[in-house]
């Protein structure tokens, strides 16, 4: 399996997936870290959230205009000033409530770095598809990579950054994520060697190649659907664990999770498909929505954590087939726009897959509330058997059957 994964590393793609992967711990920290520390200063869980919320719509509704224009401009162009500004915005959020500004300020500075925080997943695999353009049967060693990437980050960053707010100071888990998000990014965009080259429109007569909607729709509906599941299922794991009587298991049972994602990722990496990304796709969500339907009915939390890694097994592989199958159907002028509505699909179930959960555990409990889980899994397989590709991909997927 190692083997695999060393035939796509060189000093060039290592140091640029690995300052990809620093860069993009933000995205697991500012949420949480936000709330801990605003709750901190103001006592109100309401308010915390609320801010928590209005950075994460910002970033939604930000992230296709900001892959569009990194399409057209270039990934250092833009990275380096959007994370500035991202880098100020957070800042001065956090001054905000350390210094009790006016509540607006805090929303209007956590909307300002919501919207400039970068995508950097999507350019790090963007990176991929440009570096192994001769290579392409190790395009998806790298994007599994890639999505083991994705798991640490979202493994190791609510545990730093609730460490160092409850350990440290308040503020630390945000100045951390800080710190890492824009040194990374900066050296990220700093390598311009491994860069996509830009697409600037020639002229306004030039017509841009479409998006194949078809296919990006679906794709899009299933990245929300992984997004219900990961909100929904961190809300539902605590109140399970403190109705168990060990609120603290959570923590594990969320990392038994994220364990079994990343070393099914691992494992999908080494593997030599001989089918395309559309049979894996539909696949993976088929085994994610069978994982999910056992939860509201398991009856302790050491079968808890059995089923969860089970159901951790299918997540990597699914997203991995999901991003694959977009990089391969997107045209290369557009390609980070179009994974970009991957990524906010994944970010706009986020908050709703939590706060349906939320509803439904203070009417009924923690158990049926894991139905919001097995209504992402449906959710997921609709969004795959919907999936259409174009001409050319459908007859490579016949030719790998």
């Amino acid at each position: 399996m190692l083997q695999t994964y060393r035939q796509i590393f060189t000093p060039p793609t290592a140091l640029f997936s690995l300052s990809g992967l620093v860069a993009r711990l933000p995205i697991s920290m500012v949420g949480l870290g936000i709330v801990l520390l605003a709750e901190h200063e103001t006592g109100s869980y309401g308010f915390a959230g609320s801010v928590s919320a209005v950075a994460l719509i910002a970033n939604a509704l930000f992230a296709i205009p900001q892959g569009r224009l990194i399409d057209r401009l270039g990934q250092g162009r833009v990275l380096s000033v959007v994370i500035t500004v991202w880098g100020i915005g957070l800042a001065l959020a956090m001054g905000s409530l350390e210094w009790d500004w006016p509540h607006w300020s805090t929303y209007l500075l956590a909307a300002v770095a919501g919207a400039a925080l970068p995508s950097v997943g999507t350019c790090v695999r963007a990176r991929w598809s440009h570096t192994l353009a001769d290579q392409p049967e190790r395009l998806h060693t790298a994007f599994s990579f890639e999505a083991v990437a994705d798991e640490t980050v979202f493994l190791v960053g609510p545990i730093a950054v609730t460490m160092l707010a409850t350990g440290v100071h308040p503020a630390a888990g945000l100045i951390a994520a800080l710190v890492t998000g824009v040194i990374g990014t900066y050296v990220f965009a700093a390598q311009r060697a491994t860069e996509p080259p830009a697409h600037p429109p020639v002229s306004a007569e030039v017509v841009r190649p479409p998006i194949p909607w078809g296919a990006i729709v679906p794709l899009t509906a299933v990245g929300t659907a992984l997004g219900i599941l990961f909100g929904a299922a961190e809300v539902v794991t605590v109140a399970f664990s403190e109705e168990e009587g060990t609120k603290a298991a959570a923590g594990f049972l969320l990392a038994i999770w994220a364990f079994g994602s990343l070393v099914a990722g691992l494992v999908s990496g080494a593997i030599s498909w001989r089918r395309g990304p559309l049979f894996r796709l539909r696949l993976g969500a088929l085994g994610m929505l069978v994982a999910m339907v056992p939860l509201p009915f398991v009856p302790s939390l050491p079968v808890m954590g059995a089923v969860l890694l089970v159901g951790g097994l299918a997540i990597s592989p699914t997203l991995i087939a999901a991003l694959s199958l977009a990089e391969r159907v997107l045209p290369t002028e557009r390609l980070t726009e179009g994974m970009a509505f991957i990524q906010t699909g994944i970010a706009a179930g986020l908050a709703p897959g939590a706060a349906i959960a939320g509803v439904v555990i203070d009417a009924h409990g923690a158990s049926p509330a894991y139905l919001v889980c097995v209504a992402g899994g449906a959710l997921g397989l609709a969004g795959a058997l919907a999936t259409r590709v174009p001409a050319t991909v459908a007859d490579h997927e016949q030719q790998l059957a």
